[in-house]
């Protein structure tokens, strides 16, 4: 099915902007010349009929990014749930027109949460306290070697034609044990990026016990959450770790790894080996 933001195209997530090119700091001439920008549309995600989120995205791999905010968001449990999904152009933007099943429905609307998303938040709309930190699942880490970081993040850079081209979007890679890198979406909203990824991994019958999410931004509380509520163990992010997203990482027992540069990281939460590992390792 071929649908506006469907697949990964990066052509379709820019667009082409004169500007003033300024040189020196008094005064210094100026000249216009075009660049590239990536775009921020708003994009509806509509649950049967009835609109439960507006997210500003990249219009690009919108299928993967409104599955992967389905189950990253606790909607559905799981892929098959969603019988059907539909990317369509409306007047201000676009819609992912999806169709659940009736009980995830009934639970949808239970939880009476009406999103309004933005490039850096990911509790817009939350009604009540209690809903904010939501419990978190277990996770089983895998026993990940730091080389294998530094292989991941040596190579990340190469795999994102969107922030090559205009410097304004977050990267999602997911990696295997040894730190290649196996899949890698793109948004202007790091959250995005995220459940981008988590979608396109769902499609393809992951996320593995053995391989590991890097992401080029910080590592928030949302982006622990969402990573552990899809069975994601390890997360390594570019930037440094919130306060709670350590606590969340605990709780879940999850291997969290901040500030990843080259030749060194942060190991922020590194769950302890089962009992049999440590006495035969």
């Amino acid at each position: 099915m071929t649908t506006p933001g469907g697949a990964s195209r990066p052509q379709a997530a820019l667009a082409r902007y004169s500007v003033e090119v300024r040189r020196g700091t008094s005064g210094g001439y100026g000249d216009a010349q075009e660049d590239t920008l990536a775009l921020e549309v708003p994009v509806a995600l509509v649950y049967n009929g009835v609109s439960h989120a507006v997210m500003m995205t990249t219009p690009a791999d919108l299928e993967e990014f409104a599955l992967g905010f389905s189950l990253s968001e606790g909607i559905i449990d799981h892929p098959r749930e969603c019988y059907d999904l539909e990317v369509g152009e409306e007047t201000h933007g676009l819609a992912v027109q999806l169709t659940i099943s009736s009980q995830r429905l009934a639970a949808l609307k239970a939880r009476r949460r009406s999103l309004a998303g933005r490039t850096g938040c990911g509790l817009c709309g939350t009604e009540a306290l209690a809903q904010a930190i939501r419990p978190i699942p277990r996770v089983t880490a895998p026993a990940l070697g730091d080389a294998a970081i530094q292989r991941a993040l040596a190579q990340l850079a190469e795999h994102q034609p969107l922030q090559a081209l205009t410097g304004a979007t977050h990267g999602a890679a997911w990696c295997d044990a040894s730190g290649q890198i196996q899949l890698v979406r793109e948004d202007v909203g790091r959250h995005n990026a995220l459940d981008k990824l988590i979608g396109a991994l769902a499609r393809r019958g992951g996320p593995t016990a053995e391989g590991f999410a890097l992401i080029s931004s910080r590592a928030s509380y949302e982006m622990v959450h969402k990573s552990a509520s899809v069975g994601i163990g390890a997360l390594v992010a570019v930037s440094a770790a919130t306060a709670l997203a350590v606590e969340q990482a605990r709780a879940a027992d999850l291997l969290l790894v901040g500030f990843a540069r080259p030749g060194r990281h942060l190991i922020y939460h590194r769950p302890a080996a089962p009992a049999a590992i440590r006495a035969h390792g």
